[in-house]
């Protein structure tokens, strides 16, 4: 019967992983194909040859993601002009062969505010290439060098500086000033009233069922437990609602908290999550939607860590579900084996072959949501707790063959998944990951 209704039995050589309308995660810049990469060591070669402007369109071509179009350039009378996105900052810049420059507006100041100027200040001993600047009213953040200083290395980390900083630096500044003004310089595309409502829905939803989840949970013997679904609550929540502005400050901060106050007992910082929680599932719906919307991103926030951290943090997410596996809560120790792959999607730039295969986990367990999306193909029948097996393996090797260019020795032992409940699944799903092989062809 469900293959008649869910179309499950027919055969299907190819499945649509993430449809071209919808964004998930944060953006990585660890998703260059080869010849991306190889673009990096021309630019490397032309700087060395002194060709200053070819050495650096090869390096901007080499920044621009060709799905997202996040980068453009020119050169008109031997000066090169390029734009850049990164979530609601446009960087502007220029190079004529003698210097390059490249800056991107915050905020308007109409007045002058004495603890704005401090808090730039502050700011100013944490930046090893950029500085603020104050132009007419609008606060900027800029870089400048000599051209023949500029090699490729050079660029990519002052680059990376000027746009994630500023990024994050506007909203903090608007959230924490009154005395500035937005200015929405980036590329901001609007999300579709359905897709906002189904967002703010699951949002609720998620927090509500969560937290009726560890209720009845010993706070003293299961606290690490317990810390670890609502942890992977919040890397959910980021994955699969991709928040900006507020809602993702708020987010960043609750994680951020968790781990840096070390001298608090966990049992405290859980208490101090389900609070922030509760909170968020307070906001106003008009708040919420305003902080979801979809950017053009050209540098990663997370730095790429090699397979072996990945692998490590799952392995011991997997140990630690064992226990509650064994005393029958199984809900319990399905989160925490997710909690492994979600941590690491959360905190590092994965390779691109590594954050697909934790979308089709994410499919699978969270099918309702996706489903509320508008997408075609089931994983996972939730009512019917059924597994669509044919469709899973096929996105999995879809995964793998697509990336097996850059990442030759790639595979992934369908073989060993299970499929008699989630909790297996998931565990099984994320072993064959930790046994993943990214070493590439750059390597």
């Amino acid at each position: 019967m469900l293959d008649k209704i869910f179309g499950w039995g027919r055969k299907k050589e190819t499945i649509e992983a993430v449809p071209a309308s919808y964004v998930f995660g944060r953006y990585s810049d660890n998703n260059k194909t080869v010849q991306k990469t190889r673009k990096w060591a021309e630019s490397d070669q032309l700087f060395k040859e002194g060709k200053i402007l070819e050495s650096l369109a090869a390096f901007l071509d080499y920044l621009n993601d060709d799905a997202v179009q996040n980068v453009s350039f020119s050169v008109e009378n031997k000066v090169l002009e390029f734009t850049l996105f990164q979530g609601s900052k446009l960087i502007r810049g220029s190079c004529d062969g003698i210097r390059f420059t490249a800056e991107t507006d915050l905020a308007l100041m109409p007045q002058p505010s004495v603890p704005v100027m401090r808090k730039l200040l502050e700011q100013n001993f944490h930046l090893y290439y950029c500085r603020f600047a104050l132009i007419n009213e609008k606060l900027c953040m800029r870089f400048d060098s000599e051209a023949q200083s500029a090699n490729p290395n050079k660029l990519y980390y002052a680059l990376k500086e000027l746009t994630i900083k500023s990024d994050k630096l506007d909203d903090w500044l608007l959230l924490d000033f009154s005395a500035l003004q937005p200015l929405e310089t980036g590329s901001i595309t609007p999300l579709s009233d359905t897709e906002k409502e189904v967002k703010f829905r699951f949002l609720q939803q998620w927090i509500r069922e969560t937290l009726e989840q560890i209720e009845p949970l010993d706070v003293e013997k299961m606290g690490g437990g317990i810390a670890h679904v609502l942890l992977n609550l919040i890397y959910r929540i980021d994955y699969l609602l991709v928040p900006e502005k507020k809602l993702l400050l708020d987010i960043e901060d609750m994680v951020s908290r968790f781990f840096t106050e070390d001298e608090k007992p966990v049992t405290e910082k859980n208490k101090a999550l389900i609070n922030a929680l509760r909170k968020l599932a307070d906001t106003k719906k008009e708040t919420v939607i305003e902080c979801l919307f979809r950017s053009k991103f050209t540098f990663s926030v997370a730095a790429p860590q090699p397979h072996k951290v990945t692998a490590d943090t799952i392995y011991a997410s997997n140990q630690n579900m064992l226990w509650y596996k064994d005393n029958q809560l199984p809900h319990i120790a399905q989160q925490i084996s997710e909690y492994g792959l979600g941590y690491c999607q959360y905190n590092y730039s994965l390779p691109a072959p590594v954050t697909e295969l934790y979308h089709i986990l994410m499919r699978v367990r969270y099918s309702d949501f996706f489903d509320a999306l508008g997408y075609r193909d089931q994983l996972y029948q939730t009512e019917a707790q059924q597994f669509n097996q044919p469709f899973i393996e096929l996105a999995i090797n879809s995964v793998i063959q697509k990336w097996k260019n850059k990442y030759p020795q790639l595979a992934f032992p369908v073989e060993q998944l299970r499929y008699e409940n989630l909790m297996l699944f998931t565990h099984s799903f994320t072993a064959a990951v930790e046994s993943l092989n990214t070493e590439s062809i750059e390597q």
